[in-house]
């Protein structure tokens, strides 16, 4: 054990001596977690960004404008009313994300769809190809307050009565089409009711008319509730991001690792080691070990800054959170003697294994939260370690759960340490080919 000591000892020291290699490999996860968790921390403490939306009313009518007071009243969208012209110019830029355009003539058509067959009116919606989930949430925010505005204005407004006794009309003319005669005696009866609701509304005191019902809304509300292991446990962003940007280190400081294994074999250091009491599986056990703790090193840094400074705590079991964190450093260090073991140049070996490692931290949702992926790429990532790191430190921190589990996530990670270890040893060479 003496050798091995000894090589963690010495690759511990070269470690330490190059001071900047130190400051940047800590500095370097902690600012990029800082900048992906302000993205994905969902901290509704601050302002929240709106979407710009743009209104072009080219109808200005009753229910026009009401749809307008409508949306400029919804918390989600910051509302403007351009020109068409400047609406269209608005969204290629990107200065606005979605502009409905309300043609002229919608409200009377709108109208008259609401009480017979006729032909629908149309919104235009101009968009920014880029923001289609935004697209998605103005899209059914404007069908409730279109709806809405529609109602009230055929039940309770001036056009509303308009369109009622012209619609009568045409019925008793026998012109309305599409409808058989059953279905017309049920729609004469319908406006008759409503005329006499917008007669019996607007004859009430003026209290009353402002008090009386507006047109169709949602039949009910909702009660949001964040579910938690506990009371005082809360969604954090800054733990997911900590922890992915803490694996992404981890594994650039593996490729370190192994890159620095292939330049020592090109110096012809292991020549010399060869002709010493030291067989293959000590060296790789002493490189292994020292690549562990520099990699829990860095983990333990990212962590305690996120706790001092965003208030990551450690909800879960405290053991289940140290489990997850050495078999994920074993899994790194490991991770860098399969580098070292199959790469030939240390430049060439560097480039595929960057490669190799920002794929694995990003299929393993490192940067974003994996359920962001479609649902077969999510059961594709349970083979990356990356993706069991990332829940495993999820589940003891901001989710709360107990030590049972950061189980899976540990076995899964030494599983993959054995394997990289064992491809190591078989795959080592003392010297180049």
């Amino acid at each position: 054990m003496r050798p091995i000591f000894a090589m963690i000892r010495k690759d511990l020291q070269i470690f330490a001596t190059d001071r900047r290699a130190v400051i940047m490999s800590l500095l370097a996860p902690i600012a990029i977690a800082s900048f992906f968790g302000s993205i994905f921390s969902g901290n509704n403490d601050g302002e929240t960004a709106r979407i710009p939306v743009a209104i072009v009313d080219q109808d200005n009518s009753a229910v026009s404008k009401g749809i307008i007071s409508g949306i400029q009243g919804d918390k989600y969208f910051t509302v403007s009313t351009p020109t068409a012209d400047e609406a269209r110019a608005g969204v290629k830029k990107g200065d606005i994300t979605v502009a409905v355009v309300i043609p002229a003539g919608f409200g009377d058509a709108a109208g008259r769809a609401f009480f017979s067959a006729t032909a629908k009116p149309t919104l235009g919606l101009l968009y920014d190809p880029s923001h289609g989930t935004e697209l998605g949430l103005v899209r059914g925010v404007m069908t409730e307050h279109v709806m809405q505005s529609v109602s009230a204005e055929m039940f309770t407004g001036e056009q509303g009565r308009k369109l009622v006794d012209e619609t009568l009309q045409q019925l008793d003319s026998s012109t309305v089409t599409g409808l058989d005669s059953s279905q017309q005696s049920m729609l004469r009866d319908l406006l008759k009711s409503a005329r006499k609701f917008y007669t019996d509304t607007n004859s009430t005191t003026t209290t009353a008319s402002s008090t009386a019902p507006r047109g169709f809304t949602l039949p009910y509300t909702l009660n949001e509730e964040a579910v938690t292991s506990g009371d005082n446990v809360a969604y954090n962003g800054y733990a997911h991001s900590f922890a992915g940007m803490g694996i992404q280190f981890l594994l650039f400081a593996s490729i370190d690792l192994g890159v620095g294994i292939l330049l020592e074999r090109q110096r012809g250091l292991w020549k010399r080691l060869r002709s010493a009491p030291l067989s293959r599986l000590s060296l790789l056990l002493g490189k292994a070990a020292s690549g562990t703790l520099i990699a829990l090193l860095t983990l333990v840094v990212s962590f305690a800054f996120a706790m001092v400074v965003f208030k990551v705590r450690i909800h879960g079991s405290l053991i289940g959170f140290a489990a997850v964190a050495v078999a994920t450093a074993v899994m790194a260090s490991t991770f860098g003697l399969l580098i070292a073991a199959l790469g030939k140049t240390p430049g060439g070996t560097r480039g595929i294994a960057i490669l190799a490692v920002l794929m694995m931290v990003m299929l393993g949702g490192a940067w974003v939260p994996s359920f962001i992926f479609p649902a077969w790429l999510q059961r594709l990532t349970v083979v990356i370690p990356a993706r069991w790191a990332v829940d495993g430190f999820d589940a003891m921190t901001w989710r709360g759960l107990g030590l049972g589990a950061a189980v899976a996530p540990v076995a899964v990670m030494l599983g993959f340490a054995v394997l990289f270890g064992a491809l190591a040893v078989m795959r080592f060479r003392w010297e180049e080919s």
